[in-house]
């Protein structure tokens, strides 16, 4: 009996992990120390710094919470075309440019500067768009566009758009989680995590994925990083079940797989009361929040439901996935209470190595994918009365350059451009920015940004505040310091609020 007794005590004694004495002293010497460096830190929401919502949530990590101040937006569309399409071809009118086309490109040019691929000296390459203006706002945009060239006085366009990394994974993560390196939340895991969801019965964070790839820098940019795992997306999937093991397994029906959650989530609850490990409570959520998804999730799916004319106005086939299924499927989705959607949309890398990747001919069959869907989404979105308070945000990862790229010296066989960091264009619609607005200049040939410059880091700040985050005060502690979105950088854009 006492050898028995001494094995349940040492049994006991190592489930007192460091960890758990951290989490349980509260009292004594120790207690207060601990108390005090912590809230130096904010860790328990100090006057400058917002309680950590993982904390001040006991039940439902994804519950509804307040943003630190009122919201011009409640929810965000974010369309990534990954591989990141030509500024130049699209929206920064470059007459000036046309001047130079097939000229060698000047040294002061490349001096100093590093490119992905151009090697030696390149040639000028003119815009192949034909530019007009448009709108009572005068926005010029190419006719590689012609359906969004209809809702220009919607949108706000950043000109002068600049990044630190020229090539596709590192810019992808610096985009999505405001570091180049692996391990930071997405931005839409700490939309969720700030904010929560909704609707009970669907992710707060859904990702949609079309062009036939994944991102370059995959699931990260879409991960939760050093947050709960709750707080990650979801990538819902064009074919089979929206999300893989939504269905009942074969020979289980609906009760008995709730009784199975039941008893999981029971034994969960007794080891969270042992161990108080916050991601016992997001494998608690995240079983029951499977559970419940069964019925809403093909529900939100299914775009059988539509009238014709949204599916004709989208250009969606209810049979096929794509860009333009995706498109919809994001306004049927942030109609019914999620909170952060994200759209990959791969294959515009135009860098002139074959036909699909030239921007003569790649770049704008990409544009008649995507142009007419857009354009639906935001015209859909405004007559539902959603435009208003949901932020769309439309762009790629960096820019591309005035010169026409190379290998080894030589020309390619078809018209591309290599990845440009100094200098490219996103435009945002809706949830707080102004309307038929422009921001920021470029020089006469669109390679650096001369006037209103906005860094990524810009970018992410601004979307926060249409949230109603101070991105400097909405942190989460991680490795014995605050950690944000925009790490120490960035500042809100406020020429473009409206």
């Amino acid at each position: 009996m006492n050898k028995l007794l001494q094995e349940l005590q040492q049994a006991a004694l190592q489930r007192e992990t460091r960890r758990h004495f951290l989490q349980t002293c509260s009292t004594g010497l120790g207690g207060m120390a601990l108390s005090s460096v912590l809230s130096s830190c904010g860790f328990f929401g100090g006057k400058d710094e917002r309680a950590s919502p993982a904390l001040t949530q006991s039940g439902e990590p994804m519950m509804p919470k307040p943003a630190q101040f009122g919201p011009k937006a409640k929810r965000v569309i974010y369309i990534h075309m990954a591989g990141s399409p030509s500024q130049l071809e699209l929206f920064d009118y470059k007459p000036e440019l046309v001047k130079y086309n097939g000229k060698d490109c000047p040294q002061e040019l490349l001096e100093g500067k590093k490119f992905a691929f151009i090697r030696g000296t390149p040639k000028m390459l003119g815009p192949q768009g034909k530019f007009a203006q448009h709108g009572q706002s005068g926005a010029w945009v190419s006719d590689y566009m012609p359906h969004l060239q209809g809702v220009v006085d919607d949108i706000t366009f950043l000109k002068a758009m600049h990044t630190d990394q020229f090539n596709h994974a590192p810019a992808q993560l610096l985009m999505h989680t405001g570091s180049a390196r692996l391990g930071r939340p997405s931005i839409g895991s700490w939309v969720t995590y700030g904010l929560g969801s909704e609707n009970d019965d669907l992710p707060g964070f859904v990702v949609l994925a079309s062009g036939g790839k994944q991102p370059d820098a995959g699931k990260s940019v879409w991960g939760s990083g050093f947050l709960p795992t709750v707080y990650q997306g979801v990538q819902c999937r064009t074919d089979g079940d929206p999300v893989l093991y939504v269905s009942d397994p074969a020979g289980m029906n609906r009760d008995v797989r709730k009784q199975t959650i039941d008893a999981i989530t029971e034994i969960n609850k007794q080891e969270y009361d042992e161990v108080k490990d916050p991601e016992i409570l997001t494998r608690i959520s995240q079983y029951e929040l499977a559970f419940r998804m069964q019925m809403s999730v093909p529900d939100a799916m299914d775009i059988k439901s539509e009238p014709q004319y949204i599916l004709d106005m989208y250009g969606a086939d209810p049979n096929k996935g794509s860009f333009a299924r995706n498109c919809l499927l994001s306004r049927r989705l942030v109609e019914r209470g999620v909170r952060f959607v994200q759209l990959f949309d791969w294959g515009w890398d135009t860098h002139g190595t074959s036909a699909d990747g030239a921007i003569e001919i790649g770049l704008k069959n990409k544009c008649k994918e995507s142009d007419q869907a857009v354009t639906a989404l935001l015209t859909d979105l405004k007559q539902r009365g959603l435009l208003e308070d949901t932020l769309v945000v439309w762009g790629g990862e960096f820019g591309r350059t005035p010169m026409q790229e190379n290998r080894d010296g030589l020309t390619l066989p078809f018209m591309g451009r290599d990845h440009h960091l100094d200098a490219f264009t996103v435009w945002m619609a809706g949830g707080g920015v102004k309307k038929g607005f422009s921001y920021g200049e470029t020089d006469d040939i669109g390679y650096y940004g001369v006037k209103d410059k906005v860094h990524v880091h810009d970018l992410q700040a601004t979307i926060l505040h249409l949230l109603g985050f101070d991105h400097e005060t909405f942190t989460h502690q991680f490795q014995g310091r605050p950690f944000r979105l925009t790490d120490v950088a960035g500042k809100v854009v406020k020429s473009i609020l409206a």
